[in-house]
């Protein structure tokens, strides 16, 4: 993963750990919305200090998975130093988005669709209501890593201009021109294209974001309309 002197066997299981906490970490922080919709800001409470500690855990596993990125002492660094740094931890970041957007979620995303299928004709007749719901979850998770797949290119086209502006190749911004009429969220980025419309939603292809209802919502976070912006893709501009 990076050159480190570590069995593979303890390399493995720290990059486990690593995903187990990170992943507890956002499960609490679910919980801790869920409870404070449900009136309890005490388990709110609870479950967000957790998530913290969780969130503490992944840090400890990912410096040893990195040590690379450990400094005790940020004003002794060098300024070639620190932007080493920098430019370590957006190769890291680029590197899984890229790894999301090209392979991950184009798989899983198959596989969704597989296994609807293959739910639908082999439960159907027996218990014709489970089928149903399994088709329609894994529909669903289909949309959403298709989805998804457009954000994590979104993030790693923006990582990698944020690279090459720390590389002194010009400044990191935002086009100033909305790229094709698309609109994206500003909660979870995800970009609504007018090519592809949300059919889900009962939005068809080719329906620009003027003409969507008022009352439609984000396909993958929820929110409304109203939360989405012109979309403006990162650029590199001249200093």
């Amino acid at each position: 993963m990076n050159g480190l002197n570590i069995q593979s066997s303890t390399q493995t299981n720290l990059e486990a750990a690593f995903v187990g906490e990170s992943m507890a970490s956002r499960k609490y922080l679910f919980f801790a919305d869920v409870a404070k919709q449900l009136g309890n800001p005490d388990l709110a409470r609870l479950f967000r200090e957790t998530a913290a500690q969780e969130t503490e855990h992944a840090f400890a596993h990912f410096r040893l998975l990195h040590p690379e990125l450990v400094f005790d002492h940020p004003e002794s660094l060098s300024e070639d130093f620190k932007k080493m740094l920098l430019a370590r931890c957006l190769e890291l970041a680029i590197e899984g988005e890229v790894y999301e957007f090209t392979t991950m979620y184009p798989e899983f995303a198959a596989a969704a669709l597989n296994e609807e299928d293959h739910s639908a004709a082999d439960e159907f007749n027996e218990q014709a209501g489970e089928s149903k719901d399994h088709a329609t979850r894994f529909h669903a998770a289909a949309r959403n890593f298709g989805l998804l797949t457009a954000i994590e290119k979104h993030h790693a086209e923006c990582y990698g201009v944020a690279l090459s502006a720390l590389n002194g190749d010009g400044e990191w911004g935002r086009s100033d021109q909305p790229a094709s009429d698309q609109w994206i969220c500003r909660k979870c980025s995800m970009i609504y294209d007018p090519a592809t419309g949300d059919p889900d939603s009962g939005i068809a292809p080719g329906t620009p974001f003027e003409a969507i209802p008022d009352d439609w919502c984000c396909p993958i976070c929820g929110v409304t309309k109203a939360s989405f912006v012109p979309y403006c893709p990162a650029q590199l501009k001249a200093v």
